[in-house]
């Protein structure tokens, strides 16, 4: 199921899908104007009133989400993209938090990054603006609605949202809520806009129609949908196709913790972007290690699929095929393998990897500093999972997505990766010669 169906109902009382969108980039873009000059107080307010109107729609957003579940299980959408659509108390009220949270960070606009005088008496600084309007289009995950909108609000961007249409009734509540908090604050209700069709169509403008409008693209979701916007998109896209990650046990691992994070960052959740998919284990690790690791990710509930070398220790062990290695699951699957020391380690990871998240588990500290300089991925980690992937727990307030981009935003995608600067030269009469 993706995020494209639509109803003849749903649209029948709509404008054509081009003139929506062109109305929905014009306001935007009105509204970015605005938000650019806004006050830190104001939007901060905002986003409070937006978490407060959370949740005292709690219950609300949850029969939405309802529903959507109901529709997802009938067109029989997997057990991942299910766990990514799903909502409960704990999920709405994190939600909550996380508007609060972003409002309790620095507001990086205006804020001045250098500064410096040339020999001339030029005083030149480098200061922190708002991209403009971004566009975000995503599947399943009705919590990017909120995410999304209160990032961009409080980077002083305006937010145009495209979700998926299995989660239509449920961003569209959370959304709701976001507005009620715009207005509270004195905003313009289009600097956050949710668009109200699910015809494919709007998709495309987004992509190749509101160039003019759209100065960002930031897509969430699967590698289809990821995919198709990297390719067709007219403006800059920041976002990652996958994310294939690896968890490296080194021979000075202790065995307690490497099954701790192993476990954890396969099967804490398995459909997030941050999910283990392969373990890579030290030839020169005790022999009770391999197979100690096996049991445990069976025990919980993992498949696992695996070389000569773990089916020796496990016959439980599926045989891995070449394919496996490169393979996104978001499932509880993992692919095992063993390797001759960190750099096989270092070196199937930049074949096979997907320059997302990487992990090292050992006790040897030169070890650890060679993984970490050597991975090149948007994030590396020393003795922790790589569920910890994730802008919340950088201490971002949230996140849009992971960026596995080289340039402008790498990892986590929070306020600050959401602007630009430009450069504010004071003089005082100076011409050139």
């Amino acid at each position: 199921m993706t995020g494209v169906v639509t109803s003849i109902a749903e649209r029948a009382d709509s404008p054509d899908v081009h003139t929506l969108m062109q109305n929905l980039g014009r306001a935007a873009v009105a509204a970015a104007e605005r938000l650019a000059l806004a006050e830190s107080g104001v939007k901060n307010e905002a986003l409070a009133a937006a978490a407060a109107a959370i949740r005292a729609q709690a219950a609300a957003i949850l029969a939405a989400n309802a529903d959507d579940l109901f529709d997802a299980r009938e067109a029989g959408m997997s057990g991942a993209l299910l766990d990514r659509l799903q909502l409960d108390a704990t999920r709405v009220e994190a939600m909550a938090r996380a508007l609060e949270g972003v409002a309790a960070l620095p507001d990086p606009i205006g804020v001045v990054i250098a500064e410096w005088t040339r020999p001339n008496g030029l005083r030149i600084s480098r200061v922190r603006v708002p991209l403009g309007v971004i566009g975000i289009i995503y599947e399943s995950r009705p919590n990017v609605t909120a995410d999304a909108g209160a990032l961009c609000l409080k980077s002083g961007n305006a937010a145009i949202l495209r979700g998926g249409s299995e989660s239509r009734r449920s961003s569209a509540a959370i959304h709701a809520c976001l507005v009620e908090g715009l207005k509270a604050a004195g905003l313009p209700a289009s600097a956050i806009q949710l668009v109200p069709t699910a015809d494919r169509a709007a998709v495309g403008e987004m992509l190749s129609g509101m160039q003019q409008f759209i100065d960002v693209l930031v897509p969430r979701g699967g590698k289809s949908l990821v995919a198709r916007v990297q390719a067709e998109a007219r403006v800059p896209v920041i976002g990652h196709l996958e994310g294939n990650c690896h968890v490296y046990i080194d021979r000075d691992a202790e065995l307690d913790m490497a099954i701790r994070i192993t476990t954890n960052a396969k099967m804490r959740r398995t459909g997030v972007c941050g999910a283990a998919e392969t373990l890579l284990i030290d030839q020169a690790c005790p022999p009770l290690h391999l197979g100690t690791l096996i049991s445990e990710l069976i025990a919980a509930g993992c498949e696992v699929r695996g070389d000569e070398a773990a089916r020796e220790a496990d016959r439980r062990v599926k045989p891995a095929t070449e394919a496996d290695w490169s393979t996104e699951y978001l499932d509880a699957i993992i692919a095992v393998r063993v390797v001759d020391g960190v750099d096989e380690a270092i070196a199937h990871i930049a074949r096979y990897g997907s320059s997302h998240t990487d992990a090292i588990v050992t006790s040897n500290v030169a070890t650890a500093e060679r993984f970490l300089e050597r991975v090149d991925s948007a994030i590396v980690l020393h003795n922790a999972s790589t569920q910890f992937a994730d802008g919340a727990e950088f201490g971002m307030g949230a996140e849009i997505g992971i960026s596995t981009d080289r340039f402008h935003a790498r990892g986590p995608v929070g306020v600050e990766q959401l602007t630009s600067y430009k450069y504010v030269v004071h003089g005082s009469g100076q011409i050139r010669p």
